[in-house]
């Protein structure tokens, strides 16, 4: 398991992240650009969908880092299989 001082280095990094996104979000969405630039990456208002997937990914991911560092365990995936007899 990564150290406390790692989880916050990523946690910090994934919120500012997370910030980019949701500034490139709204302005694409409110229609003020016609493109939006991120790192390398440019975006136009087709790439919204695509925009949503990735905020809700890091949306997720800085929630299990924060988790992480109050103390809880990571989610486990688990199934259920119903059979009928």
């Amino acid at each position: 398991m990564a150290s406390k001082t790692t989880i916050e280095r990523r946690l910090q990094f994934r919120r500012s992240t997370l910030e980019r996104l949701y500034e490139a979000y709204d302005k694409l969405l409110k229609g003020g650009v016609k493109s939006y630039t991120i790192d390398d990456r440019e975006l136009t208002r087709f790439d919204l969908p695509d925009l949503k997937e990735e905020i809700e990914k890091m949306e997720k991911e800085v929630d299990e880092l924060e988790n992480l560092l109050s103390g809880q365990r990571p989610r486990k995936a688990v199934a259920v299989v119903l059979r009928d007899w």
